[in-house]
């Protein structure tokens, strides 16, 4: 981010002085008052732009960030809604999309609708109602950032800098809203459902499609635009269905990701040679120094193994609704199947959304294994039916690991006995003697120590008199 965030920096002299009056007082460009007058200005834009920021407190200015997003999603006619010009709302045909995919859905799982309420929104829109969660994925990035930026500064700068480091702390606070104002606007410019990146990202229970983004999607693609909004409305039912009813999976994944970020360690040394290159007359160079590459997180064994989990929970869903879609629509939509290359790519190789993404959590959210997964869910559910392929979700213990993917023949057997002809293994069940099995090792084990427990000291002291 090379340009002076906020729209403000320091006034170019030369049109400033094209646009002033002459100098009737006879001073001298450069003079005493001239640089009174430029300093001014300079804390006029400054008081001007923390009042407009709003009063948000914490590592990011989230007042800011929004109006940010928002803002360039105005210039952009991000407050559209509707498939065309003659289409105020959009709400008619996504209401009518997503009818048809649950009831095709029903068909092709056991779980039932997750979303009791239907909605189209603008881009606009999906700012507002996910801005939430990123408010709690974005948190442990900044505090993380912020903390070390403080830590790194020398004693004798914290104490000469004194009621100035709240200062700091606000700047950087704003710095952050404007990254995160940016890469909203950008994400909201793509997006085609509320679970796009893989996430739930908005309200519980809410199926949302973004008619207007679905729009520029459909172009070139040689679909008619109703195939492809029943497709995405499957696909978003399916994932509303998960994070409906699978009451552990929506905690697993926003908690691994800030698991991810809550492990972020910054190179202090860096930090303290980037603290020299801060020009506290201008706010710009915060946000420059941000920018530098010098903040680049060290990733930590903890922070690798928090993202192997995320890409493999990340890859078992998407690999079930890329699996149950295509069975729910089967042969009714003619293109299907090149609908569903088309968004596997999509998601496989991420585009500037997940790029955007990757910036501002440090991690990309790409399910890299999806057609592994999508792979191990069809031979589980061909050879052991829907039911049981499905109710591996009731518990992530249940669930296949990294190297299940790697597998999927012998997680299938290991599931069935020998497989399709096998007595079949009912996840439940084990789960239960599993779980049993835990609390009698529990038992056994307390029982042990109490057998060894030396008792109390006096009344060992009174049998030895």
């Amino acid at each position: 981010m090379s340009n002076p965030p906020f729209g403000f920096g320091l006034p170019d002299p030369d049109k400033r002085r094209e646009n002033e009056p002459s100098n009737s007082g006879g001073e001298q460009p450069g003079s005493g008052a001239d640089a009174f007058q430029q300093l001014g200005q300079m804390l006029s834009q400054l008081g001007q732009m923390l009042s407009q920021a709003g009063t948000s407190s914490g590592p990011v200015n989230y007042d800011l960030a929004k109006q940010i997003a928002m803002q360039r999603l105005n210039d952009k006619g991000g407050d559209k809604i509707g498939f065309g010009p003659e289409d105020k709302s959009g709400d008619s045909a996504v209401r009518d999309a997503a009818h048809l995919a649950e009831l095709w859905l029903d068909e092709a799982t056991i779980l039932p609708a997750g979303a009791s309420t239907t909605a189209a929104w603008s881009a606009r829109d999906w700012v507002d109602k996910t801005l939430p969660t990123w408010q709690r994925l974005c948190d442990p990035v900044a505090k993380q950032v912020s903390s070390a930026w403080m830590q790194a500064l020398p004693e004798e700068a914290k104490q000469a800098a004194g009621p100035l480091l709240s200062m700091v702390g606000q700047m950087g606070g704003m710095a952050f809203g404007s990254q995160l104002g940016n890469a909203l606007a950008e994400l909201a410019s793509e997006v085609l459902t509320s679970t796009d990146v893989g996430l739930p990202l908005g309200p519980a229970a809410t199926s949302a499609l973004l008619p207007a983004n679905i729009e520029k999607f459909t172009e070139g693609l040689e679909r008619p635009s109703s195939e492809v909004v029943v497709f995405l409305a499957a696909r978003e039912a399916a994932h509303q269905r998960l994070f409906a009813h699978i009451s552990w999976l929506r905690q697993r994944l926003l908690a691994t990701v800030e698991e991810f970020a809550n492990g972020i360690t910054v190179d202090t040394s860096a930090l303290e040679q980037l603290a020299g290159q801060v020009d506290p007359s201008n706010p710009a160079s915060i946000e420059q120094a941000m920018s530098s590459g010098l903040l680049e997180p060290q990733t930590t064994p903890e922070q690798q193994a928090a993202l192997g989990r995320l890409e493999t929970l990340l890859a078992l869903v998407e690999g079930w609704v890329d699996v149950v879609v295509a069975e729910a629509v089967g042969d009714r939509l003619p293109g299907a199947d090149a609908l569903r290359e088309t968004l596997r790519r999509r998601r496989a190789t991420g585009g500037p959304a997940e790029q955007t993404f990757a910036t501002l959590v440090g991690l990309e959210l790409r399910p890299r294994r999806m057609r592994a997964s999508s792979a191990l869910w069809k031979l589980v559910g061909d050879q052991h039916g829907m039911d049981k392929r499905d109710q591996l979700w009731s518990h992530p213990d249940l669930m296949p690991t990294a190297d299940d993917l790697d597998d999927p023949l012998e997680f299938s057997e290991r599931l069935g006995g020998n497989g399709a002809g096998g007595d079949d293994l009912d996840p439940i069940a084990e789960l239960e003697r599993t779980q049993r099995a835990e609390e009698r090792a529990k038992s056994e084990e307390q029982a042990k120590d109490d057998s060894t427990d030396p008792g109390d000291p006096d009344e060992g002291k009174g049998k030895a008199d």
